[in-house]
């Protein structure tokens, strides 16, 4: 359908009749009285002799979640449609997914609602499809993206802030605008109202669209989004944010899981082990038997009790809370989006980690949680329990300042503590402003340290450039690890998909691992290793190592500072591992005993190097006018006997549907081999009937396929035929 006679035009065009519809719902009481103002309002912008018409959108975007590129105009018509101007790194867009999932869940396409994510990137590294995908999965996205890279449609209805909101009625009629977070109300009141208003005029139309998930076309893997990453120094064990899972995985330094709590679907509950969930947890900090969970979409800060095997609550009521300066105790205390977590110590000369720092990332602060009773900076004495602002004004800004209430911060995503003179302070990745800066323990002084611009208002200032306090450049770091050896600060700059490192005495900023490229070939060497959107870092083995969560690879990457090499961590499910949670493991299937009579084919040794992936195309051809039977499933089945290590993660067995379109079957090497040898078994079992169907047989065969591990990178590596003529 061509779009009908219209103006053009912004959401300004909107701004008078729907401040006026607002104006007049401040003084509604009862919910009738909404409603009518609502629908009366719709009359009004119905009957307009014009329609305020949304432009197309533009041809050769990329689309994520459906079968094919939609059209306003052509599949949206019939439709109410929310427009969700976005960008994934932004916490106000994060806060607004709830809403719109809630929303959907009560309107769904066939009830003439769809929501449409319009990606509108604010960081270069946002305008990347890939980046955009790992997020619609990482936020569990389900309706339509478009990824408008070059902001084409935002520049056209002069869109200015993220997130925001275009509701459209059936003609692609522009309805109504809701620029931030926190209006669900109006959001569930001027949907309904709309769809109400046109179903009774017959312009809503039911039919589907055509609805395509990204995340249905992924394989399993042992860690979903890794955020955070935390080691306990006295048992040498590490506790990871597995955020995309919704747990907290505790992990032995060989790989081992000692422990997985909660996951594979988001929840909000405390209790034992087998009961407590999480909802996308960041900060873990970790020590003895106790981990500190920032537990961030449940806007909650949980204590894992590793000894009781227990989960409890102690800051936060689960809800996003807007208090900007606290006070009240733990569980009593709104607290909103917690991103990362410090142990610390109050005023007094012991060490005691008596206070937990939080990056509160929705509020744009840093606040304190007092595990006992204890003093912060300028402070009286505070009571065991309390959660209080300790720094930053809630204005999302890149302000320094001596007095830390009046300082400002943008999403700050992640902390480490130096506690020792001359350092004495909390080391902040400040992620929207693109920065590191340091909150003194002492006097609350916040001051800049590496990265952004001297304009406290400016938060475009980010890039990818090596140098000293104002001239370096980050883009969007959200993690931060102290080295207390070298007096060095590790800065994981994420969008640069970079590990960097700061001198906090020069200031100087230098990359230390990366080359910025996300393609995750693998490189043992500092200089060519690659990581994608890392999230999260910490310093073990008495300052030898440094964890990486390689976040958008599903990865923990471990970088030796004294070899310089890089490797990958293999999260392994030991047997006596303490998995009570709902652990997500998928069903195996049972590799059925080949017959006797099966043929065994020896083929040649193929070398490969860690991260790249083989691929076998299965050639079986059957007897003449014989066909697969039906009602039973020929399948096929990749073992690898005493190198079980290979298949970590992988697809291991799948059906054999149609004779004439057989399967390729793919296996990634993965990036920390065991073994620098191994033999990778296919076994293909092919159930058919003859021409007449007079017998019906089953027949086996065995592949073996040697494998060599090299870290000199090979060359392209041929696809493997498996051939065999029964």
């Amino acid at each position: 359908m061509a779009a009908p006679a219209s103006r053009g035009g912004s959401l300004s065009g909107l701004l008078p009749a729907q401040t006026s519809l607002e104006y007049a719902l401040l003084d509604a009481v009862t919910q009738q009285e909404k409603d009518d103002l609502v629908y009366q309002y719709l009359q009004k912008v119905d009957g307009w002799e014009q329609d305020l018409s949304v432009p197309e959108f533009p041809e050769g975007l990329e689309w994520l979640n459906t079968e094919e590129p939609i059209s306003v105009y052509k599949d949206l018509c019939g439709k109410v449609v929310i427009l969700d101007f976005f960008t994934y790194c932004c916490i106000n867009c994060i806060h607004l997914l709830p809403d719109l999932h809630a929303l959907e869940h009560m309107h769904s396409d066939k009830d003439g609602l769809l929501i449409v994510g319009v990606h509108s990137a604010k960081f270069p590294n946002e305008k990347v499809l890939d980046n955009i995908k790992s997020a619609v999965l990482r936020y569990n996205i389900t309706h339509p993206v478009v990824n408008d890279a070059d902001a084409c449609l935002w520049q056209e209805l002069e869109v200015s802030c993220w997130p925001t909101l275009v509701i459209l009625g059936p003609r692609g009629n522009m309805l109504f605008s809701l620029i931030g977070e926190g209006h669900k109300d109006k959001l569930f009141l001027y949907t309904s109202i709309a769809l109400k208003y046109y179903k009774e005029r017959g312009q809503i139309r039911d039919n589907k669209i055509g609805i395509k998930l990204y995340k249905d076309s992924l394989p399993p893997s042992p860690l979903l989004f890794p955020g955070k990453i935390t080691v306990d120094h006295a048992t040498n064990r590490l506790a990871v944010a597995d955020t995309g899972h919704h747990r907290i995985l505790v992990i032995w330094k060989n790989g081992q899981i000692q422990y997985s709590i909660g996951g594979p679907n988001p929840g909000r509950k405390d209790g034992i082990f087998s009961e407590a969930t999480f909802n996308s947890p960041q900060g873990v900090v970790m020590k003895n038997n106790v981990i500190y969970v920032a537990d961030t979409e449940n806007h909650l800060i949980r204590k894992i009790d590793l000894e009781a095997e227990k989960v409890s609550t102690i800051a936060g009521i689960g809800i996003q809370g807007t208090d900007r300066e606290g006070g009240a105790a733990g569980e009593q205390q709104p607290i909103s989006s917690p991103w990362d977590v410090a142990l610390g110590t109050s005023g007094s000369e012991v060490q005691r980690d008596d206070i937990l720092w939080i990056a509160m990332a929705g509020t744009h602060q840093i606040w304190a949680l007092l595990l006992d009773s204890g003093k912060l900076p300028k402070k009286n004495e505070l009571k065991k329990g309390t959660c209080l602002r300790f720094a930053g004004s809630g204005n999302e800004e890149n302000r320094n300042n001596a007095y830390p209430h009046k300082a400002g911060f943008a999403q700050p995503s992640g902390l480490s503590l130096a506690s020792e003179d001359p350092w004495s302070c909390l080391f902040v990745a400040d992620s929207e402003s693109s920065t590191v800066r340091t909150v003194s323990l002492k006097d609350g002084a916040v001051k800049h340290l590496v990265g952004g611009e001297r304009d406290p208002m400016n938060l475009f200032a980010f890039g990818d450039v090596d140098g000293v306090g104002l001239s370096a450049k980050l883009q969007h770091p959200l993690g931060v690890a102290w080295d207390k050896k070298r007096n060095l600060l590790y800065v994981a700059d994420s969008y640069n998909h970079k590990i960097k490192v700061v001198d906090p005495k020069t200031k100087s900023c230098t990359t230390l691992a990366g080359t910025g490229d996300t393609n995750d070939v693998f490189s043992s060497s500092f200089t060519e290793s690659s990581f994608n959107e890392p999230g999260g870092l910490c310093v073990g083995e008495n300052g030898r190592l440094l964890y990486v969560a390689d976040t958008n690879n599903h990865q923990i990457k471990v970088m030796d500072l004294e070899t310089r090499t890089v490797s990958v961590l293999p999260v392994l499910r030991s047997e006596n591992a303490v998995v009570d949670g709902p652990f997500l493991v998928e069903k195996q299937k049972t590799v059925p005993k080949l017959p006797k009579s099966a043929p065994s084919i020896g083929l040649s040794t193929v070398t490969a190097c860690p991260g790249q992936t083989l691929q076998f195309k299965l050639r079986l051809d059957l007897p003449s006018g014989a066909k697969l039977t039906e009602g039973v499933s020929s399948c096929w089945f990749l073992t690898a006997e005493g190198n079980e290590w290979l298949l970590q993660g992988q697809i291991p067995s799948g059906d054999i549907e149609n004779i004439s379109n057989q399967p390729t079957i793919s296996l990634q090497i993965p990036g920390n081999c065991l073994s620098l040898t191994a033999v990778v078994s296919i076994s293909v079992f092919l159930y058919y009937c003859s021409a007449d169907s007079s017998a019906c047989m089953m027949k086996g065969i065995l592949f073996r396929q040697p494998l060599e591990i090299t870290y000199t990178q090979p060359g392209y590596i041929d696809p493997v035929e498996l051939r065999c003529v029964y």
